[in-house]
């Protein structure tokens, strides 16, 4: 298990950070492929439960959203909000009893939910975009780690047992704390950011990066499920590498285009 966590991570990441790097088509090909297979395990997941989401219309929402996306360079649209939110219906009313309002509801969640992965390419946008990005990724990951060392370490006080028993109000602090040194790591190597935001960045991620755990660590709840899926060796699915990000790369895009560049 290990080595193959090892190996994905090996041959992952470099992947992920050149695409990241060359930022532009790569990163739009690479966050619509993210939101692809994001919605095939959802789908998978609902579908435990017996709960539908049609993959065809979902993933043909998330691809519209990114069109937009790209287009606008803006987060979700209205135009395209509504055009999901009536399509949806539209095909609950064509399909019903096959398609309740029930899995209508769900379809949406899992648009809007997986959608968020958008963020990642708009950050890319902004001046210095790399820049950000790079913050983005590792106090993100730097939150992830720190929550699971100082939990496994010195956790006690469980933080939200219901949905994820192993998790820790010590590791929810060692979290906040990984993204805070992390981002302050950052700055001393990139002396022209501005040192307070990017504090506060780091800050936020750590909080955010754990909501964004729990959520997912709800819906495999909900499902009786571990991992969102297989498709990375010894680290599960899509969802479970970037569950975290789903929550953090909005909060950076929207906190660095309103606060920072403006």
């Amino acid at each position: 298990m290990l080595w193959h966590r090892i190996i994905s991570a090996f041959i992952g990441i470099p992947l992920f950070l050149a695409a990241v790097w060359y930022g532009g088509l790569p990163l739009l090909v690479l966050t619509a492929a993210l939101m692809l297979l994001g919605i095939w395990e959802i789908s998978r997941i609902f579908a435990r439960i017996d709960l539908k989401v049609p993959c065809l219309l979902a993933m043909s929402s998330c691809l519209f959203l990114l069109v937009l996306a790209y287009h606008y360079q803006e987060g979700y649209s209205g135009v395209a909000v509504v055009a999901i939110i009536i399509a949806v219906f539209l095909a609950m009313v064509m399909q019903y009893p096959r398609f309740t309002p029930i899995d209508a509801a769900v379809t949406l969640l899992s648009i809007f939910y997986v959608g968020l992965i958008i963020y990642l390419f708009l950050i890319s946008t902004y001046d210095n975009g790399f820049i950000w990005l790079l913050i983005l990724l590792v106090c993100t990951w730097a939150s992830d780690t720190f929550a699971y060392l100082i939990g496994r370490k010195w956790g006690k006080h469980p933080l939200a047992p219901a949905l994820s028993p192993g998790k820790t109000l010590e590791g929810s602090v060692g979290g906040i704390l990984g993204g805070i040194i992390t981002a302050f790591a950052v700055t001393v190597f990139t002396r022209d950011l501005p040192f307070l935001p990017v504090l506060l960045i780091g800050f936020i991620i750590g909080i955010t990066a754990q909501a964004g755990d729990l959520v997912e660590s709800a819906i495999k709840r909900q499902a009786g499920i571990k991992d969102s899926g297989n498709l990375i060796p010894g680290h599960g699915g899509i969802l479970d590498r970037f569950d975290s990000m789903l929550f953090t790369a909005p909060f950076v895009f929207y906190y660095v285009g309103k606060v920072i560049l403006n």
